[in-house]
């Protein structure tokens, strides 16, 4: 299997220890290059407009977007669930691969980080979510699927290829969502 993590900014490498924990070694991506043969991809946290400009050095963003587009599996973790979703009145270009709307630091500024215990569908018991400067999803769609929810409001959703999460999964040593990323949707 063969697992890309976006390493271009952000929390790339805390993605690739993950997976390296579930017995994956990942493929670090930083040009077009780098996504042949790729089963799956993360686009990591960190800051969503610099991710932009870097991506568009070599047309890896537009490489990446018609790879995602033609169906591979690809997860986004708060700055990456940015670039995938809907994003209404923003400057800054969206993908729109996932019918949900995404909001940039939704839940507040660095100071405003926070831990809390998420009920994950499938789940047998709750998953510390870590939120900084997390999106919030809004105006799910009708085929997105809700994965789980803070304050009554997703914060984990999925839909086709596409799975989104405004925490971050790999700031913690729980690898339940990678293994979910995994086995719903690049196994699949």
């Amino acid at each position: 299997m063969h697992i890309g993590v976006l390493a271009v900014q952000g929390s790339f490498s805390l993605h690739v220890s993950m997976f390296k924990s579930i017995g994956v070694e990942p493929v670090m991506v930083r040009r077009s290059t780098d996504l042949k043969r790729l089963d799956g991809i993360v686009i990591p946290g960190g800051e969503s407009t610099a991710f932009q400009i870097i991506m568009n050095c070599d047309d890896l963003g537009a490489n990446l977007l018609n790879a995602i587009r033609a169906g591979m599996p690809a997860w986004g973790t708060c700055a990456g669930a940015i670039i995938l979703g809907k994003g209404l009145g923003n400057p800054q270009p969206r993908w729109e691969l996932i019918d949900v709307e995404v909001v940039r630091n939704a839940y507040g500024r660095q100071v405003d980080s926070f831990v809390t215990s998420l009920n994950i569908n499938g789940f047998d018991k709750d998953f510390d979510g870590v939120f900084i400067r997390a999106p919030l999803f809004q105006n799910a769609g009708k085929d997105v699927k809700i994965l789980s929810l803070y304050n009554n409001t997703p914060v984990m959703v999925k839909q086709d290829n596409i799975l989104l999460t405004s925490f971050h999964p790999e700031l913690t040593s729980d690898f339940r969502v990678h293994k979910l990323f995994l086995d719903e949707l690049v196994s699949k």
